[in-house]
């Protein structure tokens, strides 16, 4: 069963002291974070899935596709954190983000969990050692490049595992206040609700990253 839980959307304070780190940041936290660029809202649609496509860590993403870092937030009872997207109704999805030009993709992962979630209060556990991509179906594409005036055919995601070690009050969709909230509720769900309960032109993509985080996901 999936239990919702709604938090106000005015900001609330917020003291980005990430207590663990699986890495060393190469500067003090708090990062200031640079303006990220949102979905402008479009009707959810059913679309034929693409393939998958990989890429090392090492190498570039694939040309086109927009750099991107995924979020997966799991609780002391290894249920994964989603949210519903306030521009899309009845889309669920884990967090994610841009990453700005020359950033870290750990370090983006940290602002961008920050930025939509409020939540500092967690630890790197692990993280997929290659690119993995999906395409945007071609409204979406329309739209969203005309918002960034570019010409990306989807994003390359770089997805690392999270582990919550704060409270539940700690979240709050209104983030850190620095960006436009994009959720309107969130629940802890089982791998098989996220994807369920995602676009299903990311479902590839979250089945993969379940299936490469589930080692994770087993109580001891």
């Amino acid at each position: 069963m999936i239990t919702l839980c709604r938090t106000s959307l005015f900001p609330l304070p917020i003291y980005p002291t990430l207590s663990k780190y699986a890495f060393p940041l190469p500067f003090p936290f708090p990062i200031n974070p640079s303006p990220f660029i949102r979905f402008t809202p479009v009707p959810l649609h059913r679309q034929k899935r693409s393939p998958l496509r990989f890429s090392s860590s090492m190498e570039a993403p694939p040309a086109g596709y927009r750099k991107n870092v995924g979020i997966c937030l799991i609780n002391s009872f290894n249920k994964i954190f989603s949210a519903s997207r306030l521009d899309i109704p009845g889309a669920w999805q884990m967090p994610q983000g841009g990453v700005d030009e020359g950033e870290d993709p750990r370090v983006a992962a940290i602002r961008e969990l920050r930025e939509e979630t409020g939540v500092t209060s967690a630890e790197i556990v692990a993280e997929v050692p290659y690119w993995m991509t999906y395409d945007f179906p071609s409204e979406v594409r329309e739209k969203l490049n005309k918002q960034w005036g570019t010409n990306w055919k989807g994003q390359a995601q770089k997805w690392f595992l999270f582990r919550f070690t704060g409270e539940e009050k700690e979240i709050n969709l209104a983030g850190d206040g620095t960006e436009k909230p994009e959720f309107g509720e969130w629940s802890w769900m089982t791998p098989h609700e996220v994807v369920e309960l995602a676009v299903d032109f990311k479902k590839p993509v979250y089945a993969e990253v379940m299936k490469y985080f589930s080692p994770h996901f087993q109580l001891d």
